[in-house]
């Protein structure tokens, strides 16, 4: 019997702690917030202005970090991923490095002749 007690005790305790995480008083109490909540605040509501901003920055920054995670896994430089679909090592430095106005085409070039790769691309 003190078995069974203790484990409904531990069951107890874990749906308690599974409620306050849907809650989120453990949030409020600590004043933490979720990160859906930091970007509202820092950036403002989805479909702003600002926010569309932050939202169109950080693609560009996941494609960069992807590229640059690819060509070291196949180790090639960037100087090599460029000789092999027809860019510059500076333009492939740019895309790693997160610049703005990569033209679509190019990017599938790369993913194309430099990996053998097609990038697919999706609406939300």
């Amino acid at each position: 019997m003190d078995s069974r007690r203790k484990h409904r005790k531990h069951q107890n305790l874990k749906l308690n702690e599974l409620l306050d995480l849907k809650n989120n008083t453990s949030m409020k109490k600590n004043k933490l917030k979720s990160f859906q909540q930091h970007l509202e605040e820092q950036y403002g509501k989805q479909g702003t202005p600002t926010r569309d901003e932050f939202e169109a920055g950080y693609e560009a920054f996941k494609l960069g970090v992807l590229l640059r995670e690819m060509r070291n896994e196949q180790g090639i430089t960037q100087e090599q991923l460029a000789e092999k679909c027809g860019t510059t090592k500076s333009y492939i430095s740019r895309i790693e490095n997160n610049a703005s106005d990569i033209r679509l085409s190019t990017i599938m070039r790369i993913f194309r002749d430099g990996f053998g790769k097609q990038l697919r691309l999706s609406v939300n």
